[in-house]
């Protein structure tokens, strides 16, 4: 049983063990920082719901349509787009830039190194994807909603790191450090999915010239190069021939951050040009774009109690719903737990199965990614209806989550000396 003392000689691994004190110290930094964007996040889609429920809604949707950007060239490369696509495909290249800066990081310096340490948030990762795909698909699968498979597979880190920093400060600094590894490799597996699956069509000639850029842009930052007037010119180029192919431009941004080198072990108290664009990226993305993206991407006219009934019963919104509140949490659960029960791992001493389930409630807030996904997926009413589920999802899943991770930071305050 998890938990419990082996039979063999040699110690329990423990499933949540922060590899060092300084991995422990990133982790709290970092969730000092998204404290704040996740309420900038849930600011601008609570003000995004307000104007479209509002008399000033046709001046929301006209200001979501707006145009900008050039149309020089041919006309794949023209980027004269509306605001609403600017957030979605130029503003969330930047998160998916930063989380991608963090995915290397774990990867080569981080907990992800060890293939032992590893194999616990990767596992729950995927029982996270896996399970609520397959309860979206058993809900909306039949009613044609079946491209929306990936909507509840996402977990946003900006909001969920946020509701755990406020609610979290007595929980051990393991469950803090396995959310935020999870998500990492949440968000990759998202990044796969959307290049693989979202993609509406694919023209090759701009995917292969956009390896020069990219290239460029290795090239400097291995040879140190950290000024943004050097970098951006072929980082923006290769996110216009991206854009130009029809993969999601998001993509771009994770290409060029697993360009950037990482040094394989902390110390010294160096800091790598990783760390320096984490730092200086990080604000823009969680403070900036992330709350546009939201604002442009979550009003919905809801229609009054009744209208939200009625959408909230449609299949792909049930499917929606049942992924992230149902499907999520078992996932991860499940999924940690055969990893205990068919390895040698056990949980930290002091930590029990209900923290966990509070956490794998807190990973069902799907928001950013899933809102994405979902416009990727649908048009139309269906992509109210996606709206409409993923806002009330997300908050449901963080309600539940507080309600369960206060009463354990209770007890952990009350046992800590």
């Amino acid at each position: 049983m998890p938990g419990t003392p082996t039979t063999s000689s040699r110690p329990a691994r423990k499933l949540f063990d922060p590899d060092t004190w300084p991995e422990a110290r990133r982790i709290a930094a970092i969730l000092r920082k998204e404290t704040i964007g996740g309420a900038l996040l849930l600011a601008a889609a609570l003000m995004a719901l307000g104007l479209a429920n509002s008399p000033w809604a046709q001046a929301y949707e006209e200001l979501r349509a707006f145009e900008v950007g050039p149309e020089v060239g041919p006309a794949a490369l023209h980027l004269r787009l509306d605001l609403a696509t600017w957030a979605a495909d130029g503003l969330l290249a930047i998160f998916f830039f930063v989380a991608g800066l963090e995915l290397k990081r774990e990867f080569v310096a981080g907990d992800l190194r060890d293939v032992r340490r590893a194999v616990v948030p990767v596992a729950a990762a995927f029982g996270g994807v896996l399970l609520p795909a397959l309860v979206y698909l058993a809900i909306a699968g039949g009613a044609g909603g079946a491209q929306g498979w990936a909507i509840p597979t996402a977990t946003d880190i900006a909001f969920a790191l946020a509701v755990l920093a406020v609610i979290g400060r007595a929980l051990p600094v393991a469950l803090r450090t396995f959310l935020l590894t999870l998500a990492v490799v949440d968000d990759l597996i998202a990044i796969v999915v959307i290049a693989l699956f979202y993609t509406s069509h694919l023209a090759v000639l701009p995917l292969l010239a956009a390896l020069v850029p990219l290239a460029l842009f290795a090239l400097l930052v291995r040879r140190g190069v950290a000024a943004w007037w050097l970098l951006l010119p072929p980082a923006f180029a290769m996110w216009a021939l991206v854009h130009a192919s029809g993969v999601h431009a998001t993509v771009a941004g994770v290409l060029l951050a697993l360009t950037v080198p990482v040094p394989a072990r902390d110390g010294g108290g160096a800091t790598g040009l990783a760390e320096h664009f984490e730092h200086r990226f990080r604000p823009l993305s969680a403070g900036v774009a992330v709350p546009l993206f939201a604002f442009f991407s979550a009003g919905v006219p809801i229609g009054g109690l009744s209208g939200f009934a009625d959408t909230l019963t449609e299949p792909i919104a049930l499917g929606v719903l049942a992924g992230l509140l149902v499907g999520k949490p078992l996932g991860i659960l499940g999924a940690t737990w055969l990893v205990s029960r068919f390895t040698r791992a056990a949980l930290d001493d002091g930590l029990g199965w209900i923290d966990m389930t509070g956490l794998a409630v807190l990973s069902g807030i799907g928001f950013t990614v899933s809102l994405l996904i979902g416009e990727l997926a649908f048009g139309g009413a269906e992509a109210e209806q996606v709206k409409v589920a993923v806002l009330t999802g997300s908050v449901a899943a963080a309600i539940a989550a507080m309600v369960i991770l206060r009463l354990r930071a209770r007890v952990h305050a009350a046992a800590s000396p």
